[in-house]
């Protein structure tokens, strides 16, 4: 009887350390620096400097968002077609007044980002709070 008491005692103290020892891991990192909602400038454009407000989310682990130009006539919302993300840089891909364009972007601090759209046009984007 001593003996079986000890056998059931080390299997309830196992199961019982075995479920404390397991921790549960966040599906998304808690400081994903490009998510959320920004305010992007496009400065130098031939219809001068272009703001925009861009949201991004972070869906199955995969960037994707959302643009509504600010200073232009269209004001419909515009879906991003792809983001790519590579060397801690993100590259924004969507269809604006009938133009393919793309903007790259990396992080300066928290709150801000800079890059350039087509390489051709500075781009300084701030953090909505």
């Amino acid at each position: 009887m001593k003996k079986a008491s000890i056998v059931i005692f080390l299997a309830f103290f196992g199961i019982a350390l075995q479920g404390f020892s397991q921790t549960a891991i966040p599906a998304v990192p808690t400081n994903d620096i490009y998510t959320g909602k920004w305010e992007m400038l496009i400065i130098g454009t031939p219809n001068g400097d272009a703001a925009l407000t861009t949201v991004l989310v972070r869906k199955e682990g995969k960037l994707t968002g959302t643009i509504i130009p600010k200073t232009s006539d269209q004001k419909e919302e515009i879906k991003i077609s792809n983001i790519e993300e590579a060397d801690g840089k993100i590259t924004l891909y969507f269809t604006i007044q009938d133009y393919d364009v793309n903007v790259l972007l990396e992080k300066v601090d928290d709150e801000n980002l800079k890059g350039s759209m087509m390489n051709m046009f500075d781009v300084k984007a701030k953090r909505v709070k």
